[in-house]
């Protein structure tokens, strides 16, 4: 009997996940189903059939000579990111230690965070000629002061308490780092990566519509000029499946590395 009752009771975790499964794609689902109505009364080149659009994100995807562009701005985008996460990092570090680099720099990261991306686009190509060193200032420049801010933050808010306790210890500097400094620094630095990736994605495409022989943005232009509306659309999925790829890896990252909160919580 306990074995046929057992049997018969649902299974709430596999109940649980077909709900979030569900709740995820019915945003996307609606949205897809919206604009495959609209584009029963509308001519192509405003909303052209969501067949038209996925054909040509496949001709996309199986044609290197198209797809190479889709690397390309992607590459520029982790590139900016890399270059402006290590400098904002240095720079984070050197603001907690040195209270006068702190008045000096603080005001200039904020005067920057002010202004436009489009002006840096338009800076970048009065003052620069190579195209690539172009979008990598770009992008360095108009993401450099959310990782600035964002390590300086966690450096400043690392528990004061628990640090003299670790340094009760008399780590080494490997040691230290490992068990004070990375598990404080890591969830803002993960933060700012999330926030960045998709300013980053938006500024690149900018930058290769106005300065650009080839990317994302440069294929935008293209089809723009064409009225390719399904095209428009193809390239930008291309993007958005790019960047939400990334953020699925950070958020692998995230539950790896702090897969311990996962643990004391159920212990709780």
């Amino acid at each position: 009997m306990s074995m046929k009752s057992d049997a018969a009771q649902p299974d709430f975790a596999l109940i649980d996940a077909a709900l979030k499964v569900f709740w995820t794609a019915a945003p996307f689902i609606l949205i897809a189903a919206c604009w495959q109505v609209a584009s029963l009364f509308f001519p192509p080149f405003l909303f052209p059939s969501l067949l038209d659009v996925f054909s040509r994100v496949f001709e996309i995807l199986t044609s290197w000579s198209q797809f190479s562009s889709v690397l390309a701005t992607a590459m520029r985008i982790l590139g900016g990111l890399a270059g402006a996460f290590l400098i904002g990092t240095v720079l984070g570090v050197l603001i907690v230690q040195w209270q006068p680099l702190d008045r000096l720099l603080t005001p200039v990261l904020i005067f920057f965070q002010g202004v436009p991306a489009l002006s840096w686009v338009v800076f970048a190509i009065i003052w620069f000629h190579g195209i690539e060193f172009r979008i990598l200032f770009i992008m360095v420049v108009t993401t450099l002061p959310a990782f600035t801010f964002q390590v300086v933050g966690a450096l400043r808010g690392m528990n004061k308490d628990l640090l003299e306790m670790v340094m009760s210890f008399r780590p080494n500097r490997r040691k230290f780092f490992g068990a004070m400094v990375l598990p404080a620094v890591l969830p803002e630095i993960l933060t700012a990566w999330k926030v960045n990736l998709g300013n980053a994605s938006r500024v690149v495409v900018v930058a290769e519509l106005v300065g650009s022989s080839g990317g994302v943005g440069y294929q935008l232009l293209q089809q723009q000029q064409l009225f390719d509306m399904a095209g428009a659309l193809a390239w930008t999925l291309q993007l958005v499946f790019f960047v939400l790829l990334f953020q699925w890896f950070l958020s692998f990252i995230e539950r790896v590395a702090f897969r311990y909160r996962a643990v004391s919580e159920r212990s709780l």
